[in-house]
């Protein structure tokens, strides 16, 4: 039995790590990985902490793969925002999917899209919160590619909304592509990709 001391002990205990320094690697893992690959045994190497840490701090494992999403996210906002503060309507749009395969490289080899690769592996299995973190950013950046989009006032709205969902397939297909193809095959898909609009 634990005394009250010993409570007040293991109350008054801080944690010995940053939240925002453990999960940026654990993104880092489940990026270069996927999921169902990356066990807890990983986590805790990969994280610097240990299960009891990780547990307390974030539930379970897919409560640290939500916590990555954010993460993730949040790493993305830099070339999300070149875009949304871009005048130059289509060709930003193309731009930001140069950016992207350049924010996508891993130190080894590329690894795409964290959001994409997720999605892909686990479906439906992912759960609410994590595929509500999925959707919300997929239909704020095609919403984003609308705006870009409406910069050309001859477009309909018709055309912008077929446009726009074009994109975001697109930019899904290249994240996917981009751990399997050269750089000039993705550069030709790219280009290839604006030549359609």
């Amino acid at each position: 039995m634990i005394s009250f001391v010993s409570r007040l002990k293991i109350m008054a205990r801080r944690k010995q790590y940053r939240e925002e320094e453990v999960i940026e690697k654990a993104m880092n893992l489940f990026w270069r990985n996927g999921y169902e690959t990356t066990s807890t045994r990983m986590l805790e190497n990969e994280m610097g902490i240990n299960q009891f840490s990780i547990y307390s701090s974030f539930g379970n494992k897919q409560g640290v793969l939500l916590e990555s999403i954010k993460c993730y996210k949040g790493k993305l906002k830099g070339i999300v925002g070149k875009l949304k503060n871009s005048g130059n309507g289509l060709e930003a749009i193309k731009q930001y999917f140069y950016d992207f395969l350049e924010f996508s490289k891993g130190n080894e080899h590329p690894m795409g899209c964290l959001l994409a690769n997720t999605a892909n592996e686990l479906g439906s299995h992912a759960g609410a919160l994590i595929n509500d973190e999925i959707g919300n950013f997929t239909r704020s950046l095609r919403n984003l590619f609308v705006d870009i989009l409406k910069q050309d006032a001859t477009k309909s709205p018709q055309t912008l909304e077929k446009q726009a969902n074009y994109l975001i397939i697109s930019i899904t297909g290249l994240s996917l592509a981009s751990k399997v193809y050269s750089k000039q095959q993705l550069a030709d898909y790219i280009e290839t990709t604006f030549e359609r609009l």
